[in-house]
Parts: structure tokens; sequence; C-alpha cells
């Protein structure tokens, strides 16, 4: 009986060990982006490499399992906004939360955008449910007419991507507004984009 106590004793350090990794390293990739080293990461957390290593075998492991479950919970508010009864105006309060996750957590621009290699395989299926949930809310807004019906979105992503870079120049929070302002009016229809939308269904 003492040897299972002393398993259950260990498998309880493990979960705290992991969820310790898990948290110091969701906060370091948030404000440092994910080229911090995994030895910094074990460092901040009070913890050996090795430690880290048998429960993320690479960094690669560790920031998917962090992106998967972040990227997942977005998803899923985007599936929730696209149901509701104002669809254009949770479209722009969603854009507008998108940038400011990117500014205040450099790795959620990784992670929409794709970093490469075995970390884009690894999250694949998350980012890709989390660009099927956001394309619905877009068309819905798109059909409600509060959206240009001529962008897509990779298109939004992009815009997303463009100011992630962007506000990180602003001197203050009203130049940040300012900036998602103007590109939220570029989003919203124009005669010429209506024309343009018309012409491509024909």
């Amino acid at each position: 009986m003492a040897f299972v106590s002393e398993k259950r004793g260990l498998r309880a350090d493990a979960q705290r060990n992991r969820q310790r990794v898990l948290d110091v390293a969701q906060a370091v990739f948030a404000a440092e982006g994910i080229d911090v080293p995994v030895d910094e990461i074990a460092r901040r957390a009070g913890l050996g490499v090795g430690t880290l290593y048998r429960h993320f075998p690479t960094k690669e492991a560790l920031f998917a399992a962090i992106v998967v479950h972040r990227v997942e919970g977005v998803a899923e508010e985007a599936r929730a906004l696209a149901r509701g009864a104002d669809p254009g105006g949770a479209f722009f309060r969603f854009f507008a939360r998108l940038v400011e996750e990117g500014v205040a957590k450099r790795d959620f621009v990784d992670a929409l955008g794709g970093a490469g290699g075995d970390l884009d395989r690894a999250t694949k299926s998350a980012r890709t449910a989390f660009r099927q949930s956001f394309a619905d809310l877009l068309e819905r807004a798109q059909g409600a007419g509060a959206v240009r019906a001529d962008v897509t979105v990779e298109d939004i992503l992009a815009l997303i991507a463009g100011l992630h870079v962007a506000v990180r120049r602003a001197p203050d929070a009203e130049a940040i507004r300012r900036l998602v302002t103007v590109v939220t009016d570029g989003l919203a229809p124009s005669e010429p984009a209506v024309r343009l939308a018309r012409r491509r269904k024909r």
C-alpha cells in the first residue's frame, strides 16, 4: 500500500509540474512570442529541463497544447456569435477582440497564422475549425449587410495580422482605436464594393 501511495504522490507532483509548466509557458509565450528557449521556461517555472521534457518532448508540443486550447475557445466564441441576432455588430466586436488579443498575447498571432513545421501540423485541426467558424460569422454579417460582400475570411485575417504590427507602434490607446476604426470603416459596405460583388455572382 505504501508503494501505491508513493505512486499516487508522484502522479500528483507530476500533474502539478505539468500545470506549472503550462501556466508559465502560456504567460511567457503571450508576452514574448514563441522564440523563448525551453530552458528559460523551465527556469522560470522553477523546474529542471528534464522535468519539462518528460511532459512535453518538444517546445512545439508545449506550445501546441496551449494554442489548441486557446484557439478552440475562440472558435467556439465565433460560433456562438454567428447564432446571435446581430451578426454585424458581433462580427465587428469579434474583430476588435482578435486585434486586442494579438496585441496582448504575441503567441496568439503566431497561432492563428501558423508558425510552420510540426507546430502547424499539431494545431491544424484547431486552426481550421477557427477559420470555418470565423468564416460563418463573416458570411452572416455580410448577409445582414453589415460587411462588404467582396472580402473573404483570409482577407480579414490578413488585416488583423497587419493591425497587430501597426498597433504595436501606436503611441497610446486612442491611436490604437483610431487604427482599428479606419480598418473597420473600410469593411463597411460601399457602393463600388456592392457592384463588384454583384458582377462576381453573375
